[in-house]
């Protein structure tokens, strides 16, 4: 039977009666009675300890314990706790005196103060040049469109003070890990514990990695004394697939982890192959309001389900439908079966088209 918290009015009534069966004729219930006053200043100092106790008892269990404590937890169990925020990386382009030199570590700024530091020395050449740059702080906050003005921080003689943000965007920053996915990897690490190179270690040691949101892994792939990981970078990028810098950063990271004994080449990342799935949807009603709720379903659907070689079931694209707020009936002609994909195949959200 769970606990019941008193109510501080409670309290008051229950030490009322106690102080009054033990007093008798001290009429302790008196407004102004000494003992009135010292009895509800009693009970508000248990009601404060009861308090003080429930909320520990929140902290005690993982699952419902405040930023700070879950971090603690973590720090005893996971090699990587909590992970830090990623930050937003792409090209500018800036305008200036030919020769003219912008050296790595130029800050340029945003409208709304963030900045970005260009990641090498780049030179004018034609009036122009395309500069890397990375977002100084990390998070989701830090992607910019393309086409956005940046404005150098400290003017640089012989160059434009403003730069534009190239057509692909300043992409990939991602927020510091929330409290979700810090504690499934916890109870992962609990309920798996690490067994020096087993199938969740390498699943384990992925998710470590800064930007990873789900991770595979398939031993002998590729022949005796193989170990591939495939991994999804869901809050990253648009589609979640991993680009070619993220891969090595995971490998580079899993090598100085997994068991020394694998053969050379034993041990291999790769990204799956995106499979976009279209959708062609008549619903009603018909309303932007209700395309938007079936796109957020449908997406969310994919990133639960999909996993590469995976079967996306036609049963549950219609559930998800089903299941968006406003909709009241639709038929779903595209696609019109189960997705099947190949083994380094992973289903991503294509285009709808709703009628």
């Amino acid at each position: 039977m769970p606990f019941s918290r008193s109510t501080l009015r409670e309290i008051v009534t229950r030490t009322e009666s106690d102080v009054q069966s033990r007093l008798p004729g001290t009429d302790a219930r008196l407004r102004r009675n000494l003992l009135n006053i010292i009895n509800r200043a009693y009970s508000g100092a248990v009601h404060g300890l009861y308090g003080y106790l429930d909320w520990l008892s929140n902290q005690i269990i993982m699952d419902t314990a405040e930023d700070e404590v879950l971090d603690r937890h973590a720090n005893i169990y996971l090699k990587q706790p909590r992970k830090d925020a990623g930050p937003s990386q792409g090209n500018v382009a800036c305008s200036g005196v030919d020769t003219t030199l912008i050296p790595a570590g130029s800050l340029l700024q945003r409208s709304d103060s963030i900045e970005f530091s260009t990641d090498a020395d780049a030179t004018i050449v034609a009036g122009s040049v395309t500069v890397a740059v990375t977002s100084v702080t990390g998070g989701v906050d830090t992607n910019t469109a393309a086409a956005s003005t940046l404005q150098f921080v400290s003017p640089i003689p012989g160059i434009n003070s403003s730069a534009a943000v190239d057509i692909a965007g300043l992409i990939g920053g991602v927020d510091k890990e929330n409290n979700e996915d810090l504690y499934n990897r916890l109870k992962a690490r609990i309920q798996k514990p690490p067994q020096g190179g087993a199938k969740h270690d390498y699943i384990a040691w992925a998710l470590e990695v800064i930007g990873v949101t789900r991770a595979w892994c398939y031993p002998l792939e590729d022949g005796a004394g193989t170990v591939k990981v495939r991994f999804m970078m869901d809050d990253k990028y648009a589609d979640g697939i991993p680009l070619a810098a993220d891969v090595t950063d995971v490998h580079d990271y899993v090598e100085t982890l997994r068991p020394v004994g694998l053969a050379v080449g034993g041990y291999t990342t790769v990204a799956p192959a995106p499979s976009p799935i279209n959708f062609t949807i008549s619903v009603t009603p018909n309303t932007t309001a209700v395309q938007d709720a079936i796109k957020a379903e449908l997406a969310d659907l994919i990133k639960r389900d999909s996993e590469p070689g995976g079967i996306i079931r036609i049963s549950r694209l219609r559930e998800a439908i089903s299941l968006a707020a406003g909709e009241t009936d639709h038929v779903l002609t595209a696609p019109a079966a189960d997705v099947t994909h190949t083994t380094n195949q992973i289903a991503t959200m294509g285009t709808v088209t709703f009628s």
